[in-house]
């Protein structure tokens, strides 16, 4: 995978975090990856169309789920339901299309497609069978993971 389309979905991740949690989000730069969702993760999964295709899968720990909703509710929650949910797809959604739109800055015209919460043992199909990138990041708040599985759609 080519690091101008790897890149937009980093930097996006940086600056929604900063903006929307006022977290700061580094590179892990520890190789220790988990293949499926762990029984504490939530998955996200975003679709890319276009000349981009595959899809972007952004894993969270139940504890950091609770704590992003926290700061931005203001709210103590203590159980991920359709609310935590249908907000982190949120953030998933806005940090996707952050990059989309950065892409197109690069001359990769791409859509995504709505989110799909995964929790537990799902794995999203598009991953299988694809180079699928992970990239690990740390936070104040918890670790995260981001697993794209993008290729270029020849036209």
């Amino acid at each position: 995978m080519k690091a101008e389309y790897i890149n937009p979905f980093y930097q996006a991740t940086i600056d929604v975090f900063k903006l929307m949690l006022d977290i700061d989000v580094i590179r892990d730069q520890s190789k220790a990856l988990q293949e499926m969702l762990g029984k504490k993760e939530v998955g996200v999964v975003i679709e890319v169309t276009g000349d981009l295709t595959g899809c972007i899968l952004y894993r969270f720990p139940d504890h950091m789920i609770l704590e992003m909703v926290k700061i931005m509710s203001g709210m103590e929650i203590d159980t991920i339901d359709s609310f935590v949910t249908s907000a982190l797809g949120e953030v998933s959604n806005i940090i996707s299309g952050n990059a989309v739109s950065s892409l197109f800055n690069r001359n990769y015209k791409c859509d995504i497609k709505p989110p799909r919460i995964l929790i537990e043992d799902d794995k999203p199909i598009c991953l299988d069978g694809n180079q699928v990138l992970r990239i690990p990041l740390n936070t104040d708040i918890g670790k995260l993971q981001i697993h794209m599985a993008l290729k270029e759609n020849i036209h």
